[in-house]
C-alpha cells in the first residue's frame, strides 16, 4: 500500500492536468482502460489512482469484445454539472498503459443514451504520425470513407457495455461537434 501511494505520489497529477498540451496546444488524454483489454478501468480523483470500474459491486468486465481504442478522459473539463466525470474520449491507436498521456485530434462525438442518460465520447486519433494507426485520418468523412467497418466494431464495443437494451446509440457527429463539446465541457 505504502509503495503505490508512493508511485502514485511520482506520477502526473491528472486533477492539474491542462486540457490542451502546453507546448503544441493539442488536445490531451488520459488513457484508463487500453485498447484491448476488457476490464474497465476509471481514475479516481480523490486517490489519485486507477481503479477497476464497478458495477453491482463487482470489476466491469466488458463481455464481447476488447476495447477497440484507448478509453479515457479529457482532463480540465466536466461532462456534465460541475464536479461531475470528465469528458470521456477514445483514442482509437494501439495499446497505451494506463495513466499514459496522449496528444489527439478529435475526428468525431459519439452521444449515447444510458438508461436515460446522455454521455458523449470524444473519437480522437493521435496527433503524432508515428502513433497513428489509421493513416491519413484527420476528420469524421475521412475515418467513414476510409474504414466504415471500424465504426461497426466501435459501436458494437458501446452496445456491449451493460445488460442488453441498457445502452443505446443517440448519434454520431463530426470533428466540429466535438470541439464544440470540449469547449462547452471546459472547466
Amino acid at each position: 500500500m505504502v509503495l503505490s501511494g508512493l508511485l502514485a505520489a511520482c506520477g502526473p497529477d491528472y486533477k492539474k492536468l491542462a486540457t490542451f498540451s502546453e507546448e503544441r496546444k493539442l488536445l490531451q488524454v488520459v488513457v484508463e482502460m487500453p485498447a484491448g483489454t476488457n476490464h474497465a478501468k476509471r481514475y479516481d480523483a480523490a486517490t489519485g489512482e486507477f481503479v477497476p470500474e464497478r458495477r453491482a459491486g463487482l470489476d466491469h468486465v466488458v463481455e464481447f469484445l476488447p476495447c477497440p481504442g484507448n478509453a479515457g478522459f479529457i482532463p480540465g473539463t466536466a461532462a456534465g454539472v460541475a464536479g461531475s466525470a470528465p469528458l470521456a474520449a477514445l483514442v482509437l491507436a494501439e495499446t497505451q498503459p494506463t495513466g499514459t498521456i496522449l496528444e489527439v485530434l478529435p475526428i468525431g462525438l459519439l452521444t449515447l443514451d444510458d438508461n436515460g442518460t446522455l454521455r458523449s465520447v470524444v473519437l480522437a486519433v493521435p496527433a503524432r504520425p508515428s502513433q497513428q494507426i489509421l493513416p491519413e485520418v484527420d476528420s469524421w468523412q475521412s475515418f467513414i470513407s476510409k474504414y466504415p467497418g471500424a465504426r461497426e466494431v466501435v459501436r458494437q464495443w458501446y452496445l456491449h457495455q451493460g445488460r442488453r437494451g441498457e445502452l443505446r446509440i443517440v448519434s454520431w457527429k463530426n470533428e466540429k461537434a466535438a470541439e464544440q463539446q470540449v469547449r462547452a465541457a471546459l472547466q
